[in-house]
């Protein structure tokens, strides 16, 4: 991540903390079955879309190749909840720790 991951901290620490919850409700999810890791997975996507959203704003100070990697880790969230199997323990955890890793870089860049 850049300094200043959009002009007011504000957004950014909201995000971390939507992808972060985002991550905890996968987490819960899956032990309850397909359908209820289907709606967290789903979930995900749309916390992972407003992030895109945010960072192709015109005050967003992020870096290009910063952006162009959050817009590649929202493709590869978007295809794992789309693709229409149930993600492997692996998979899960991988998704888990995307979020939780992107999300500490934003709580990070709020506070530069």
């Amino acid at each position: 991540m850049t300094d200043n991951f959009v002009q007011e901290p504000d957004v950014a620490t909201e995000q971390a903390y939507q992808l972060s919850q985002a991550a905890i409700r996968i987490d819960q999810a899956r032990g309850m079955g397909a359908e209820s890791l289907a709606a967290a997975l789903a979930e995900n996507v749309e916390v992972w879309i407003a992030l895109v959203t945010i960072i192709s704003r015109d005050d967003c100070r992020v870096e290009q190749g910063a952006k162009d990697n959050l817009k590649k880790l929202c493709k590869y969230v978007t295809d794992q909840a789309i693709k229409g199997e149930t993600p492997t323990d692996s998979g899960i955890d991988t998704l888990i720790n995307i979020n939780l890793q992107i999300s500490e870089g934003l709580l990070i860049s709020a506070q530069i």
